[in-house]
């Protein structure tokens, strides 16, 4: 879809729709909406006081011009209460907007700068919303149907001003808001993939892919030279899949320096059965995306990279399957990590754990000044969160208010969750030096502690995502499948990052 900021007047705007809002408690249209109304004959201020247009949020009301305007439609968004407008609230508007829209085989839309001016949104911080929203509100995956989608497609959005002095800066936004959720549809795309279609070999060449295009560095280790950096704990659960395991390491530099200002590291289990602890056999075919926090590592690193913050950025990502089998890691083996702790396997199916563990390592050697870790690592974060809020765990309340910060401007929420130090006893083996599961008590937090151990005193942020990666229902701008959660909060806090 092409986006487009000009200047002109949205009443004047030769398009299939033009969206303009109305705020739930308004007596009277507003603003563009009170201009459209003129030219509609009062179209507009009718339904409102017949009540047909109440300004709720995500109300949407199509009204046909019948030629009284250059467009053939007037969409309607209701955004509710002033007081209470948010550029999430704006970001899924445009995104229903859109789709009901798409359903109607509508091609060209147009749009003023919805809430510019109202509870400290900038007409810039509206452009970028509202680009973020209809690039991630019409997002379909389908790249194994054959058959022709029963919707059609948007194909231009023109966000229309009547400022030419702001025409430059909103366009700034609006690329801003497009780079990024570009990105997190690439990341929704990756853990949409099937697994014979998103293996660690592809995971690679799709970071190659990115780093060629938009100018960073990739480096992928293969197993001898994995095995020669002792990644013990990675390599234990890649020993059963025929797929070469791959160690991703992406590079950006924004500044002269050999610094690494900060790791973001992100688990790549392109499959998990559960290994020898096998799963359930009903459901297993979404772990399929059990590399999303691997996906939205590489995602946003090709975001920051477009960016140019004055930053250096390192991405790790170790890809590999867990599948059972004559070779595969058995509860009761101890198996030696890169910083040569030992660890005890409880269970296989805890397997992201185990790579993390080496990935993390990784990082702390090349001296990442700080870390951020993303994984769909445990069923019990999902229990206690749902598909709401992602968890967070830290050993550094500085960083991680940052990263909180970073989620809120992008509308992904981050609920902090506890690292008490009684939940290391869980973790405590009489054969190793920590096993890699502490049993189904507080099996988030104890998760975060064992990965703790590899984080050591580096500023580090655990985000499971577990609940938050994929959807079964839309949901505003998220739409069924993979969310992209959370390459809008890293790239903002990789952004943040770079203006201190």
């Amino acid at each position: 879809m092409e986006i487009k900021v000009v200047t002109g007047d949205i009443a004047k705007t030769k398009v299939d729709a033009v969206i303009v809002n109305h705020f739930d408690g308004l007596e009277r249209p507003d603003g563009d909406a009170a201009v459209l109304d003129k030219a509609l004959g009062g179209t507009i201020a009718q339904l409102i006081r017949t009540g047909e247009i109440k300004g709720k949020l995500n109300e949407l009301t199509i009204i046909h011009t019948q030629g009284k305007l250059p467009a053939d439609r007037v969409i309607v968004a209701g955004l509710g209460k002033k007081s209470e407008l948010s550029l999430d609230k704006l970001r899924g508007s445009m995104a229903n907007a859109g789709r009901l829209l798409r359903r109607k085989y509508v091609t060209t839309v147009a749009t003023v700068m919805h809430g510019a001016g109202i509870a400290g949104i900038t007409a810039e911080d509206s452009a970028q919303a509202l680009t973020e929203g209809a690039l991630l509100g019409l997002y379909a995956f389908r790249h194994h149907i054959t058959k022709e989608p029963e919707f059609g497609e948007i194909k231009s959005l023109t966000m229309v001003s009547p400022d030419r002095g702001k025409v430059a800066s909103l366009r700034r936004a609006s690329n801003k808001g497009k780079i990024v959720a570009e990105a997190t549809n690439l990341a929704r795309d990756m853990v949409n993939e099937p697994s014979n279609h998103m293996t660690p070999t592809d995971m690679a060449e799709m970071a190659a892919w990115l780093a060629k295009n938009y100018g960073f560095d990739i480096t992928v280790l293969e197993r001898e030279e994995v095995e020669k950096l002792g990644m013990g704990a990675f390599l234990g659960v890649a020993k059963a899949s025929e797929q070469p395991p791959k160690f991703i390491v992406l590079t950006y530099k924004g500044r002269q320096s050999r610094d690494i200002d900060i790791a973001l590291v992100g688990k790549g289990i392109t499959f998990d059965s559960g290994g020898i602890s096998l799963k359930p056999a009903e459901g297993m075919e979404e772990m399929k995306g059990d590399m999303a926090g691997g996906a939205s590592v590489i995602a946003a690193t090709s975001a920051i990279a477009q960016l140019k913050p004055r930053i250096n950025v390192m991405a790790v990502v170790a890809a590999t399957e867990n599948l059972p089998g004559g070779n595969a890691i058995k509860p009761g083996d101890v198996l030696k990590a890169m910083s040569g702790k030992t660890i005890e396997i409880i269970s296989t199916d805890a397997e992201g754990r185990l790579t993390l563990a080496d990935a993390l390592a990784y990082a702390k050697q090349k001296k990442a000044k700080q870390i951020i870790d993303v994984a769909t690592l445990t069923g019990a974060c999902r229990t206690a969160l749902g598909d709401v809020a992602s968890g967070g765990f830290t050993n550094n309340q500085e960083l991680f208010d940052k990263v909180i910060a970073a989620g809120k401007e992008a509308g992904e929420k981050i609920w902090p969750m506890p690292m008490y130090e009684e939940y290391k006893e869980q973790n405590k083996s009489e054969v190793a030096d920590i096993k890699n599961t502490g049993g189904r008590l507080a099996g988030a937090s104890t998760a975060a502690q064992f990965l703790a151990e590899f984080a050591g005193d580096t500023p580090w942020v655990h985000l499971d995502i577990a609940g938050t990666s994929i959807l079964d229902k839309e949901r505003n701008y998220a739409v069924k499948g993979a969310t992209g959660v959370p390459v809008r909060t890293l790239v903002n806090l990789v952004l943040a990052l770079a203006k201190k």
